[in-house]
């Protein structure tokens, strides 16, 4: 596997539709970057969010969650706690190739700010909108902007497919269209 450039990345979207909708440049300026990178492609979030609390004393349980843990939240700026965290949804929707395998870090602006952005791989034929989490590991409350970037995805190409792949194995995040909370 290697990683590819940018160039490769514009060939594969367009031939596979594989991030929608897609920007072919860096967008910067006065909002946190989204669009082609060298590497890869900033996602930016959208302005849903799910943020956690407990006022519902609920117990964190990845085997049976408790949906009552977090606050439904729509807005241009989401306010994160001190020392929490919110889920989001990606603005993209990804169809992924068989042959390549992403990994999504968060982006550095949010990072030098205590903002920590977690995904997981986006597997051989995963597709869906990007479920993220977004913490804020200071003790301050952290904005968080929709519609700007939130995290970079980088593209690895093999040299051959998959045996199995994510839709092979009917896997439980397959096409998900909001914020999905854990399935057991």
């Amino acid at each position: 596997m290697s990683i590819k450039p940018d160039k490769w990345i514009i060939r594969m979207i367009k031939e596979h539709r594989m991030i929608e909708p897609f920007t072919d440049e860096q967008v910067s300026g006065n909002t946190i970057s989204y669009g082609v990178s060298s590497y890869g492609y900033d996602i930016r979030i959208s302005d849903e969010f799910k943020i956690f609390t407990n006022i519902n004393t609920t117990v964190v349980d990845p085997k049976n969650f408790d949906p009552k843990g977090f606050v439904d939240y729509q807005g241009e700026v989401c306010i994160i706690p001190p020392n929490s965290f919110a889920l989001g949804r990606s603005v993209e929707y990804f169809r992924i190739p068989r042959d390549v395998l992403t990994i999504c870090v968060g982006k550095s602006t949010y990072a030098r700010c205590g903002i920590i952005t977690n995904v997981t791989p986006f597997e051989p034929e995963w597709e869906g909108y990007v479920t993220l989490e977004i913490s804020n590991t200071t003790p301050l409350p952290a904005r968080i902007y929709a519609n700007e970037g939130i995290a970079q995805v980088l593209f690895f190409e093999s040299d051959e497919t998959c045996l199995t792949s994510y839709a092979d194995r009917k896997g439980k995040y397959q096409a998900q269209t909001g914020i999905t909370l854990p399935k057991a």
